[in-house]
């Protein structure tokens, strides 16, 4: 047997998945994967931009990071075109049904990225409970079956990524 970056990739999906199933964390995950779902980022910025100081300074970057993050995202999933764990093991079941059959970049995992790192450059002090939820969220998408760990690896790098580029300009 070789082993490669994809046997490795693959090795940590099961044993996290395993993992995360042994212990009934599977309710949970689907409930920390919610709150990266995209809405809970509106509220946060909108909600800042009226009620903080520093919100307009939050919500320009964010909405200028996910302006740069979501093409490259479509970009990668739609060359990349990696089936999803959930899709491609035999026998493997889920009741969870994820928006797309591609896998990698993980978007929910770059967008709490995102959010994190935003938080990170403009209230530093909550850094690491953002990226300590943005953390959770990768591994939620583990434990639900619908990526990898490559995946979200991907998506933590595409959208700091983002969040630096797009500091350049605001």
């Amino acid at each position: 047997m070789t082993f490669n970056i994809a046997t490795l990739d693959k090795l940590l999906f099961c044993r996290i998945l395993t993992f995360c199933r042994d212990h009934k964390l599977t309710d949970f995950a689907k409930k920390v994967s919610a709150t990266g779902d995209g809405h809970f980022y509106v509220y946060i910025g909108v909600g800042l931009l009226f009620l903080h100081p520093q919100g307009g300074q939050l919500f320009n970057l964010m909405l200028l990071s996910y302006v740069i993050e979501l093409p490259l995202y479509l970009l990668l999933k739609n060359s990349i075109r990696r089936t999803r764990p959930c899709a491609a093991f035999a026998g493997f079941e889920s009741d969870f049904q994820p928006s797309d059959k591609f896998s990698l970049p993980s978007g929910h995992t770059a967008a709490a990225f995102i959010m994190a790192s935003v938080v990170l450059n403009i209230f530093p002090a909550l850094a690491p409970i953002a990226f300590a939820w943005a953390i959770f969220i990768g591994l939620s998408r583990i434990a639900l079956g619908v990526h990898y760990p490559l995946d979200i690896l991907a998506g933590m790098g595409l959208g700091m990524g983002a969040v630096l580029l797009a500091g350049q300009f605001v």
